[in-house]
């Protein structure tokens, strides 16, 4: 996924000249916290909040240039950078939102921490099988019988838990993702489990063809 899939393409931008003033008026009028300043080629010039608007009325700051962030002190993406990189930027640096450029260093979008966690909260929603539909789809020459098997083995090796193949299909038909992960104990455990099923039924595969 990239940063282009989940950026807010319905920003605001402003000019470095423009007054405090009408900036405040603007950026809530569109309900943005933050905003990208640009310079007339739409290139980041420098970064502003609502709170730096709030301080330079309140230290009576006429332009947006007496108070915004300067284009060396702003943490941005690109469009093409992986959406990965822009989660992992927002929390390193605990950002609310990150501008995005594209490769002529024009400013084309911003991620905000509400796309991520919307992002994030729909990727949990999709069904169990769904991921294993495309383990099959990789897995050439597998059947579904055959990964649903080799999951039911895994299940049983790793928490001691009997159960068939047809009660493990079941169950990731009714399961999400995020329920998934919880029931295994966090996200690393959950791909460590799914790795071993894909080494599983492939062992199983070469040495049925062996015989």
């Amino acid at each position: 996924m990239k940063v282009k899939e989940i950026m807010d393409k319905e920003f605001i931008v402003v000019s470095p000249d423009q007054k405090v003033d009408e900036v405040s008026i603007k950026m809530e009028k569109k309900r943005k916290f933050t905003t990208p300043v640009v310079d007339d080629d739409e290139k980041l010039v420098g970064w502003i909040t609502s709170l730096d608007v709030t301080r330079g009325l309140r230290e009576h700051k006429k332009k947006v240039k007496d108070i915004m962030y300067s284009r060396e002190e702003i943490v941005h993406v690109y469009e093409n950078d992986t959406a990965r990189l822009a989660v992992l930027e927002a929390s390193k640096h605990k950002l609310v939102s990150i501008p995005v450029l594209n490769e002529e260093e024009v400013v084309v979008g911003v991620v905000r921490t509400f796309d991520i966690v919307k992002t994030l909260s729909q990727l949990y929603e999709i069904k169990v099988y769904k991921i294993f539909e495309a383990m099959e789809q990789e897995l050439k020459g597998v059947s579904w019988d055959e990964l649903m098997e080799a999951s039911a083995i895994v299940t049983k090796r790793s928490t001691g838990e009997r159960i068939t193949a047809e009660e493990y299909e079941q169950r990731i038909r009714n399961s999400t993702f995020g329920e998934a992960i919880w029931a295994t104990g966090g996200l690393e455990k959950f791909f460590v489990g799914f790795t071993a099923i894909g080494e599983l039924v492939i062992a199983r595969k070469v040495a049925r063809a062996r015989k």
